[in-house]
């Protein structure tokens, strides 16, 4: 279970498409609209859980035509939104909108983040802990990673708020703000060349 515990930490305290855009909302619009960010992010994210859970994550992507579609929509989506980061101009702001993506967007971006259906997928086919009793698992997992999974991105958002209110020289912001597209990038090259 401690394993188990570690590889949750480790696969989502990296940055990928969720806690970068929620540091953005954060960075963007505060604390409240970030929490909305937040727990659309949530929902989203136990949707994929129980998608991957379920199998049906695994049924519907083993269809070619429709893997083939997700992926474009996945790395179309991640790289548009790199793009924004990058020339988000010269204040932090990760992602330039006139309006906070809500609940609504959280739950969007999860639904088309492939590292959500990596993670998850990892996760909850490896790190067996319990193979006698497979409910009782998969029950102390999603507890497990709900726990942390929340921790981790009230963290990203309290530094998206923070690292707004350090008012850093408009160089920095923009520096930080290539270095957060880069990262988004990255995720998008793996999506993109994983093995299907």
């Amino acid at each position: 279970m401690i394993t188990f515990a570690l590889a949750v930490f480790f696969l989502i305290i990296t940055p990928g498409p969720g806690v970068l855009s929620l540091a953005g909302v954060g960075a963007a619009f505060g604390f409240q609209n970030g929490g909305r960010y937040l727990l659309g992010l949530f929902i989203g994210t136990n949707i994929v859980c129980l998608g991957v859970i379920s199998g049906l994550a695994a049924a519907m992507l083993a269809v070619p035509g429709v893997r083939v579609v997700f992926y474009s929509i996945s790395i179309a989506y991640l790289a548009y939104l790199a793009f924004r980061i990058a020339f988000a101009g010269s204040k932090i702001a990760f992602i330039e909108r006139a309006s906070p993506p809500g609940i609504k967007g959280g739950i969007l971006l999860q639904a088309v983040n492939p590292k959500a259906y990596a993670v998850n997928t990892a996760l909850f086919s490896g790190f067996a802990f319990l193979p006698n009793a497979p409910a009782v698992e998969i029950a102390l997992k999603l507890i497990i990673l709900n726990a942390i999974w929340i921790a981790i991105h009230f963290l990203w958002l309290w530094a998206g708020i923070t690292i707004k209110r350090l008012e850093l020289p408009e160089n920095t912001q923009r520096k930080i703000n290539f270095a957060m597209a880069a990262s988004m990038l990255m995720v998008v090259a793996l999506a993109a060349f994983a093995p299907r």
